[in-house]
């Protein structure tokens, strides 16, 4: 058994494919339209979907934006120095919500950024 993807619901589908692709390094695997049932799926990840999970980014046709609720938490994604990866990210014009340091109570240094719907992504330090 293993996970196969995560979906997100998002307002603007070439906006999330190119913060997902350009930001955090993806490549786009598919993309399958369906007009019949107002939708577009794309599928992003960092290898064949055969060996790894995938990001399925979902566009509803007309929707461009949703309430993320309290259940959300965050997306997490392995960077090798957290820090350089922020620095490179506020140059991007990506919005930071936690900057790079140590977690409350521990020494992993993590950061979090928003993607462009709002959704929370933390960085973790690579452990070496």
């Amino acid at each position: 058994m293993r996970i196969l993807h995560t979906m997100l619901r998002v307002g603007d589908l070439d906006r999330s494919v190119n913060f997902y692709t350009q930001v955090l390094g993806m490549r786009e695997l598919r993309r399958n339209d369906y007009p019949a049932g107002e939708f577009t799926l794309a599928f992003l990840g960092y290898g064949a979907e055969s060996e790894h999970t995938a990001l399925e980014l979902t566009y509803n046709y007309g929707v461009s934006s949703y309430e993320k609720g309290t259940a959300y938490g965050h997306m997490a994604f392995e960077v090798d120095d957290v820090y350089a990866a922020c620095e490179q990210m506020k140059a991007q014009g990506v919005k930071i919500l936690r900057d790079a340091g140590p977690m409350n109570a521990g020494k992993t240094i993590i950061a979090f950024i928003e993607d462009p719907d709002g959704y929370a992504i933390e960085l973790i330090g690579k452990k070496y």
